[in-house]
């Protein structure tokens, strides 16, 4: 071991009972995160009792030079996976030193939402797939891509094994690993169909921690690949073509579905979801008309369908769900860049909150 990689793994909690608090957000993009550390005198599992702080939020588009103090308000603690020991990262919104949630803080009206006392009855739990593309840091081509060429068509790779099936899989078990150290409902991995590409799926998680979770698991994630050497994508059509897209499947239910005689509620909330389709759609992903063709296990961007195992559809309702007549179902729409604070609280919104 070198001495960098000693003192970067240097235990601290035999001298000192400081930690290091890494406080993440959302930058003007609405997609990238930044972050930056601190120290703190000691141990911190409560969120509210962590300091807010501030960033220059002119340097990450959220803010005007001559007015660029930006608040964060920290909301969930994780373990540090990087640092380890007490360390922490810390999930944060932004806010004017007014008090005022700044526009691309979606976290605050899904946190409304999701505080709402029918919304808090229902108890909506939420299991998201997320798909993502790793790159060459480079060429920003696919890793296990051939320079400016192509595999072999798509057929071998999904749930592929083996050095010409699986690109990535050092990255990926080591995001996997570190979510769970860090403490994220992370269910599980798999290679997708279009090489260099994978899926994690994060659930089930209720309310406003989906979207906390997913936030950090991203986090997380970026900062293997960096490590790594390796380019994260989240792009919903990284490479045009007969190639499928990167989504974020949302399998969602409540507790009116979970409990007996729940498939009629489901069919009642995929009514609600098809009367407000393209408001949805509007807010489930940049690029996303690139990815809903109708080809490649999509919907077509323009017409809302719903089927049993039906993975050409907008919802997919299981046949386990069907058989039993109660459980959840899966809304295929979203994009694999889209902010799960708005997905989530939308489908609770939509399925809950939207008088028929």
């Amino acid at each position: 071991m070198s001495l960098l990689d000693g003192l970067i793994n240097l235990d601290l909690t035999d001298t000192t009972e400081k930690i290091i608090a890494e406080y993440i957000w959302i930058d003007g993009s609405g997609l990238g995160l930044r972050s930056k550390a601190r120290t703190l005198p000691g141990p911190v599992t409560d969120p509210a009792k962590l300091p807010k702080w501030n960033y220059d939020g002119s340097s990450t588009d959220q803010a005007p030079g001559d007015d660029s103090e930006v608040i964060v308000y920290p909301q969930a603690i994780f373990k540090d996976p990087f640092r380890r020991g007490n360390n922490i990262l810390v999930m944060c919104d932004a806010y004017t030193p007014a008090g005022e949630p700044i526009p691309t803080n979606k976290r605050f009206n899904a946190a409304k939402i999701f505080s709402h006392p029918d919304v808090l009855a229902e108890e909506p739990w939420y299991g998201i797939e997320q798909e993502y593309t790793l790159l060459q840091k480079d060429v920003k081509w696919p890793i296990g891509w051939p320079v400016g060429g192509f595999p072999g068509p798509q057929g071998p790779y999904y749930c592929g094994v083996g050095a010409d099936k699986a690109f990535g899989r050092d990255i990926v078990d080591a995001h996997y690993k570190a979510c769970l150290y860090a403490g994220i409902n992370i269910s599980g991995i798999n290679g997708e169909v279009m090489p260099g590409q994978w899926e994690f799926q994060v659930g089930p998680v209720v309310g406003i921690s989906a979207g906390d979770q997913l936030w950090m698991a991203r986090y997380i994630l970026e900062r293997i690949t960096e490590i790594a050497g390796a380019v994260l994508s989240f792009d919903p059509k990284p490479v045009q073509g007969d190639w499928n897209g990167a989504g974020a499947h949302t399998n969602y239910s409540t507790k009116s579905m979970r409990n007996d005689g729940g498939l009629d509620v489901i069919k009642k909330a995929i009514e609600k979801l098809g009367s407000r389709h393209k408001e949805h759609i509007s807010a489930y992903g940049k690029g996303n008309e690139r990815r809903l063709t109708g080809r490649h296990e999509t919907a077509d961007i323009n017409t809302f369908s719903w089927g049993v195992a039906n993975r050409g559809a907008s919802i997919r309702v299981g046949r386990d769900t069907e058989k039993a007549g109660k459980g959840y179902f899966e809304d295929r729409r979203p994009a694999s860049n889209m902010d799960p604070y708005i997905v989530t609280s939308m489908i609770a919104e939509t399925t809950i909150l939207l008088k028929p």
